[in-house]
C-alpha cells in the first residue's frame, strides 16, 4: 500500500525521489518526443493550424502536455516540468533559428506553398498529394467570394493552412466550371463520359475544371487534361442565361443593356 502524500513536502515538491542524473534523462526524453512529434505533424500536414506556424503549433503542444501534468499529478516534480519546459524553449528557438538561416530546413519544417487553381484549371496533381478533396478546395474559394473556376488567375494554399486567391481581371473563360450553389446543396448534372448529351453549351471536367465544346451526335469521351470522366454544363458569365450565348438575349439575340457593367462590378 502506497505511504499517504505529505502535504507541502518541499523536497517531493521539486526534486521526488529520483537521482539528480535523472535530470539529464528527462532532457534527452524531451529531445526525443519533441522530434517525433515533429515528424508525426510534418506527415499529417499543416492545413488545420490556422495561423500558427508548424515550430509555434508544437510548441502550444509540448508546453501544454508539461505544465498541466506538473498542474494535478503529485508525483511530477516541479524541476522536471522546468526542465522539460525550459528544453522545449531552448529547442524552439534553436530551430527557429536554423529555419531563418536555412531555405531548405524551412522548407521541410513549415512546408511550401501549393499552387491548386491556375488559369481557371484545378492542379489536380497537388490536390491528390495533399490529400485535399474538391469539396474543400472549393469551400475555401467560395470564402472568397469565388462562384465560377474561371474567375480564378491563381490560388494557392499558404503554409499556414489559408487559401489564396488572385481573381482574373476578366474571366478567363467565357464558361467555366460552376461552384456556386455548393455541390451538396444543389449538385448539377453529371454527364458520364460515352454519353451523348444534347444543346451545344460546353462542358467542364469536374476534376481538373477542363472546358470542352461538344460535336453534335459525338459521345463525350475522357478529359485530355487529367482523364477524368465525368462532366458538369460549363457555367455561363453574369448576364447570360442557361441557353443562351454569352451577351445575347433569349429573344432577339442582341446584347443586354447593362450587362457588361454589372459584369464588371461582379
Amino acid at each position: 500500500m502506497n505511504e499517504p502524500i505529505t502535504a507541502f513536502d518541499l523536497g517531493r515538491m521539486f526534486f521526488g525521489d529520483e537521482p539528480p542524473l535523472f535530470l539529464a534523462e528527462i532532457a534527452i526524453r524531451t529531445i526525443i518526443i519533441y522530434v517525433y512529434t515533429l515528424l508525426l505533424i510534418r506527415w499529417i500536414g499543416s492545413r488545420s493550424i490556422g495561423q500558427l506556424s508548424m515550430v509555434e503549433f508544437l510548441l502550444v503542444i509540448a508546453l501544454g502536455s508539461a505544465v498541466g501534468d506538473a498542474m494535478f499529478y503529485p508525483d511530477v516534480p516541479l524541476v522536471h516540468c522546468m526542465v522539460v519546459i525550459t528544453m522545449v524553449v531552448l529547442l524552439d528557438k534553436f530551430l527557429s533559428l536554423l529555419v531563418s538561416r536555412s531555405a531548405i530546413l524551412e522548407d521541410a519544417i513549415e512546408g511550401k506553398s501549393i499552387e491548386v487553381v491556375r488559369d481557371g484549371l484545378i492542379c489536380w496533381k497537388e490536390l491528390e498529394r495533399m490529400n485535399i478533396g474538391h469539396d474543400e478546395l472549393f469551400e475555401q474559394l467560395r470564402l472568397n467570394k469565388i462562384e465560377r473556376l474561371g474567375e480564378v488567375r491563381g490560388a494557392y494554399f499558404e503554409t499556414n493552412g489559408l487559401l489564396s486567391v488572385f481573381r482574373a481581371e476578366a474571366e478567363i473563360k467565357p464558361e467555366s466550371l460552376s461552384i456556386m450553389p455548393p455541390w451538396d446543396v444543389s449538385k448539377p448534372r453529371q454527364f458520364e463520359a460515352g454519353s451523348t448529351p444534347d444543346g451545344d453549351r460546353q462542358f467542364a471536367c469536374i476534376r481538373c475544371a477542363t472546358v470542352v465544346d461538344p460535336v453534335e451526335g459525338k459521345a463525350l469521351s475522357a478529359c485530355p487534361r487529367c482523364g477524368g470522366e465525368t462532366w458538369h454544363r460549363a457555367a455561363p458569365p453574369p448576364g447570360a442565361t442557361q441557353e443562351q450565348e454569352p451577351g445575347k438575349t433569349a429573344r432577339s439575340g442582341k446584347p443586354k443593356k447593362g450587362v457588361a457593367r454589372r459584369s464588371q462590378t461582379e
